[in-house]
């Protein structure tokens, strides 16, 4: 028995218990995220709608160890984060997951093949070798004839692929998406998503989305709700 249960719980890539969070507000004690719990199987693509201020940024910003839960549990691919130290969670951010922003955040004045090397040259890859990897993964995104273009000559949709391909240039088990479609135009966000979609497909990559956007709200393998720090599928 406690064996088909250790092999059930592998095959979640996400694995969150009775997870809290609260801010404190002078003396005011605020519940951001209440006994939340659910699960995400390998290779899938999932989206989490809800207001603001539901609490779906402070969700998106503990998983991707960017803040810490209060109490409940976190584990990603069977390790545990809730508790997890400041070693564990930077190995954690840099080999484990990649994060592609609304806004992009991409180095203005560095071209998209070096946005995209940049997370393998932190890491102490050689130069000619990230040079080259973000060239294939560029490919991979539709953008190798935009390699050599600064983040200022590239559309919405073209720096939203760049930030993908950085996220994705390291191999990692997870994306998170923080309204990743937030800045473009309805043709780019269905292209971006085609994206996601291939890199849950092609990639085996996990990828978690949080949006505004009903339609892409409706279009993941699971579909979030989150309301007053709550979470429900819809």
């Amino acid at each position: 028995m406690d064996d088909k249960k250790k092999e059930t719980q592998s095959n979640f890539t996400i694995d969150v218990k009775k997870l809290t969070k609260s801010f404190q507000q002078g003396n005011l004690t605020i519940p951001v995220l209440q006994d939340i719990s659910f699960q995400v199987p390998d290779q899938k693509l999932v989206t989490l709608m809800g207001p603001s201020g539901s609490g779906k940024s402070t969700l998106l910003n503990i998983l991707s160890a960017i803040e810490t839960a209060d109490s409940g549990s976190i584990k990603i691919n069977g390790k545990e984060l809730v508790g997890a130290s400041e070693e564990e969670f930077t190995q954690y951010r840099r080999d484990q997951i990649g994060i592609v922003f609304q806004f992009f955040h991409l180095f203005p004045y560095l071209s998209a093949k070096d946005n995209v090397a940049l997370p393998l040259l932190l890491a102490g890859k050689k130069k000619k070798d990230a040079e080259q990897k973000a060239l294939e993964i560029l490919n991979l995104v539709g953008l190798s004839h935009r390699s050599n273009f600064s983040p200022k000559e590239l559309s919405g949709g073209e720096k939203q692929r760049v930030s993908i391909a950085r996220a994705i240039i390291h191999e990692p088990k997870i994306i998170f998406g923080d309204e990743p479609t937030g800045n473009l135009d309805s043709k780019s966000s269905t292209a971006i998503m085609e994206l996601f979609q291939n890199c849950v497909s092609k990639l085996g990559i996990t990828v978690f989305i949080v949006t505004h956007n009903e339609e892409i709200g409706k279009s993941g393998d699971i579909n979030y709700h989150m309301l007053d720090g709550r979470i429900e599928i819809k």
